[in-house]
């Protein structure tokens, strides 16, 4: 049994869902590591990691529309409003998705679905650097 622990920043400047995919397939092609799983984690609460469809664009901007119009930008809604009027809403948003994922790969790929990607899902307004943490572990 191996493991790999490595991180990448991701650079976000606006509310929008960015793939990961191929950085996270590259860490696990150089780990030297052929079968076993990868383990995401973002360390921060107003961002955060999903698995979603990768071939048309559409998915994600619909995904991004519903998600605003589920947790509206009103600051009047809430309580904490210390960074401004998508704080607390980018907090939602975190809690309703994931801060992390666990992929397995076989001969050192993904074992995604034919339209999966792995993404980070930024529900901040300003520019953020975005550290996701990563393990590989495997044989």
């Amino acid at each position: 049994m191996k493991q790999n622990f490595t991180k990448i920043i991701v650079e976000t400047n606006k509310q929008k869902i960015i793939e990961i995919t191929d950085q996270i397939q590259s860490i696990i092609k150089s780990s030297g590591i052929t079968d076993g799983l990868v383990t995401l984690y973002i360390k921060h609460t107003s961002a955060s990691l999903i698995i979603q469809e990768n071939a048309d664009p559409d998915v994600l901007r619909d995904i991004q529309k519903y998600f605003d119009r589920l947790v509206p930008m009103n600051e009047s809604d809430y309580i904490h409003r210390a960074e401004g009027p998508d704080d607390m809403p980018a907090h939602i948003k975190s809690l309703l998705t994931s801060t992390h994922l666990s992929i397995p790969f076989q001969a050192k790929n993904l074992s995604l679905g034919t339209w999966q990607g792995i993404f980070l899902f930024e529900h901040r307004i300003d520019p953020s650097s975005r550290i996701v943490e990563i393990h590989v572990i495997g044989e």
